[in-house]
C-alpha cells in the first residue's frame, strides 16, 4: 500500500517503509532520552521538528510498559543485568517488548525490525543477543495469553 505518490513530496513511501523509518526514529529518540535521563514528554518537548506520530506512539507504549518490559527482558537475558546491557540494545528491546505486549503488530515484524536495528546500530553481537532475548520474551507472552484465554479455562 502506497501512502503517497512520487510527486507529492512523500517520496512514494509504502506504509511498511514509513513504519520502519518511524521505528528507526523512535530508537534514536528513545536512546537520547535514556542517555539524558528524560521522560518521553521531556524528550518530545526538546524537538525542533515533531516526531512522526507512530514514533510518538511507540515511545509512549515503551514508557507505559517499561517496568514489565524490563522484568521480561532481564528474566530472559541469562547472565545479564539491565545495567550491564548496551543502552542501545536495551532501548531496542524495550520498544519491541512494548509492541509485543500490546499485540497490535505481528510478532515476526517486531522481532525482524528489532534485530535489524540492533545489527545496524549496535555492537557486532547485538543482533543475535536481541533476537534470542526477544524470541524468548515473545514465547513467554504467547504462553501467558494462551493461559489467560477463555478457551484455556
Amino acid at each position: 500500500m502506497t501512502t503517497g505518490s512520487p510527486g507529492d513530496g512523500s517520496g512514494g513511501f509504502t506504509a511498511d517503509r514509513s513504519r520502519r523509518e518511524s521505528r528507526e526514529r523512535t530508537v534514536e529518540l528513545a536512546y537520547e532520552a535514556a542517555i539524558r535521563g528524560l521522560t518521553v514528554d521531556e524528550m518530545l518537548a526538546t524537538l525542533i521538528l515533531p516526531a512522526p506520530p507512530f514514533a510518538v506512539e511507540l515511545l509512549r507504549r515503551s514508557e507505559r510498559h517499561q517496568e514489565e518490559s524490563d522484568r521480561l527482558i532481564e528474566g530472559r537475558a541469562t547472565g545479564w543485568t539491565l545495567a550491564r546491557m548496551p543502552v542501545l540494545d536495551l532501548v531496542i528491546m524495550r520498544l519491541a517488548v512494548a509492541e509485543l505486549i500490546d499485540g497490535e503488530t505481528p510478532k515476526g515484524v517486531v522481532l525482524s525490525e528489532a534485530v535489524e536495528l540492533a545489527g545496524r546500530y549496535s555492537t557486532d553481537e547485538s543482533s543475535r543477543f536481541v533476537n534470542g532475548v526477544l524470541a524468548a520474551v515473545a514465547a513467554d507472552l504467547a504462553a501467558d495469553r494462551r493461559e489467560g484465554s477463555p478457551e484455556s479455562t
